[in-house]
């Protein structure tokens, strides 16, 4: 049998900074079974309308195109992504197409025991946990739900289902679990975890942010240093959100620093939302519409034009703007609460976080 020949390199579309288009992040709901204060504390939101969420089919379709246009990272998220009926079907027409590299996901975890095994068997590379706390009794003053028991049962499902790369998101919020930062880090060497510290961001506006609930990068740093002693900033190539830092022990962390110390300048990463709305950077107000010319009977290199047209034209740096306001005094929530019930897309939970 002759072997199967190699996908010819694509040099990626590159923005008007030289950022190249290498990452895509998929939201396949808009919905979750949580209620996080620093993502989406209220009960009730204006939700997407069923009949513009996209189907597995139109994921594949414009999950290709853009790695034609270079993506080779695909992450896919929510709102919570396992509440989307058979997710595993998605994953194993994702994992035929040869020029994803990395095929990730990204979860609360209470669902992820009863999936995991089925996701790994799809073929998915890679699970993220969201783990914000180790004590329940924060977890549900954070979550308004008490289902800690249920993300701990599915962080062990992943292990036991044999995922390699397994990686926890911790929000670190000052005054709520700066405590615990030593406590995660611990957790993650006995389940096999990384850890990523993540500053609490400014975006949506429901949330209530402030700049004194921040924990800082500096201030992570400096509360583990404390416990651990010397730390050792890790020198790596590539366009990760997170820097990353060794232990003495050699165990690794990272930290995602957005809040204080943006990224832009080598961000590749935009985002899909699941009822098929384009943006370009987490802080974007506005997306571009990719449903429409889809389901309009768009070709696939029209499609492909566009998509690598407006990317050329990209000017986003979101994160840097927003730090900028800080000289002036005048940083505060992206958008106001009235501003999110009028449009859906606004919101974290809708277009992947």
């Amino acid at each position: 049998m002759n072997p199967i020949p190699p996908v010819p390199a694509r040099r990626p579309v590159a923005d008007s900074f030289g950022r190249p288009l290498g990452s895509l992040r998929v939201s396949v709901t808009d919905r979750c079974n949580l209620r996080c204060r620093y993502c989406m504390p209220e009960e009730e939101y204006a939700w997407l309308p069923r009949d513009t969420i996209l189907s597995f089919e139109e994921i594949d379709v414009l999950t290709g195109l853009f790695t034609e246009c270079g993506v080779e990272k695909v992450r896919l998220t929510g709102g919570e992504p396992l509440l989307r009926r058979d997710l595993p079907t998605l994953i194993r027409m994702l994992v035929r197409n040869p020029r994803i590299k990395d095929l990730a996901l990204t979860t609360n975890g209470i669902l992820l025991a009863n999936q995991a095994q089925a996701l790994h068997d799809a073929g998915l590379h890679r699970v993220t946990v969201s783990l914000d706390t180790l004590r329940p009794e924060r977890f549900k003053a954070l979550t308004r739900r008490d289902s800690h028991a249920a993300v701990l049962e599915g962080i062990e499902a992943v292990a036991r289902v044999g995922f390699k790369g397994l990686k926890f998101d911790t929000v670190a919020i000052r005054g709520f679990n700066d405590d615990e930062l030593v406590e995660v880090i611990e957790f993650g060497k006995q389940t096999g975890g990384e850890v990523r510290f993540i500053e609490y961001m400014d975006v949506g506006g429901a949330t209530d942010w402030s700049m004194d609930q921040v924990l800082s990068q500096a201030a992570i740093l400096a509360a583990v240093g404390e416990r651990y002693g010397r730390i050792e900033p890790l020198i790596e190539q590539g366009s990760s959100p997170a820097r990353r830092f060794r232990l003495p022990d050699g165990t690794t962390f990272g930290i995602i620093a957005s809040t204080t110390v943006p990224f832009c300048a080598t961000c590749d990463r935009s985002r899909l939302t699941a009822d098929g709305m384009w943006y370009l950077c987490l802080y974007a107000k506005d997306g571009i519409d990719l449903r429409q010319p889809l389901r309009g009977g768009a070709s696939s290199e029209e499609l492909k034009s566009l998509i690598g047209s407006v990317w050329r034209a990209r000017r986003d740096r979101g994160a840097e703007e927003r730090k900028e306001l800080e000289q002036v005094g005048v940083r505060a929530p992206l958008i106001e609460v009235d501003k999110l019930r009028e449009d859906p897309h606004l919101e974290m939970h809708a277009r992947g976080g």
